[in-house]
């Protein structure tokens, strides 16, 4: 008989807690001990919320961003800064490719046709709670423009600035941009600047 490890899982019940927009899974299971045998059963509920892609819009030639301003819920209920400044960003359906809905969503929220895409990672958001994870990039993209865009359909007002890579790093050091993906991919940018520039300009 094969020792008892961590790499050992058993889920001793999963049911549908609740169905709504999105979904709550709640598991009772138990898991191999790093020493050996099994874990006492817990009980925890997942958050399943779909797969996500995102990407920084980027302008080489003129060293800018599109960063998306929208009110977010769950900013707002946890207090913090209910309109973010954050990438374009959007649901993988079944059967898309995270690089499609990346170039989907940067014309649909930014008004902008993505020319070349950089994969940035591949990342669970919340591993304690939820399945969720966000497929990362950097896209290059020409004539960068503010303005209001959206889709009233999806419920989405989204204001588009444009911003410099200065005022990219301020927002940054001072606090004002609250959200992973845009931290994520912003600090990947400034870390592989040179060798980005050197390809794309």
């Amino acid at each position: 008989m094969a020792e008892i490890g961590p790499d050992n899982i058993e889920v001793q019940e999963k049911r549908t807690a609740y169905q709504g927009y999105f979904r709550i899974d709640a598991y009772t299971l138990r898991h191999g001990r790093f020493e050996g045998g099994w874990h006492k059963p817990m009980s925890r509920e997942v958050f399943e919320r779909g797969h996500a892609a995102a990407v920084l819009l980027y302008e080489p030639e003129r060293g800018v961003f599109l960063l998306c301003e929208q009110f977010r819920i769950g900013a707002y209920a946890g207090g913090m800064t209910p309109w973010q400044l954050e990438l374009v960003a959007g649901i993988i359906e079944p059967g898309e490719k995270p690089e499609d809905v990346a170039k989907r969503e940067a014309l649909e929220e930014a008004g902008a046709e993505v020319l070349d895409l950089l994969p940035i990672s591949h990342y669970l958001v919340s591993p304690g709670g939820a399945t969720e994870t966000i497929w990362l990039y950097l896209g290059r993209v020409r004539n960068a423009k503010g303005g209001i865009f959206g889709l009233d359909s999806e419920s989405e007002h989204i204001r588009v600035h444009v911003v410099t890579e200065p005022e990219l790093q301020s927002l940054m050091e001072s606090g004002k941009i609250e959200n992973a993906q845009t931290i994520i991919a912003a600090q990947w940018f400034f870390l592989n600047r040179a060798r980005i520039r050197a390809a794309w300009i």
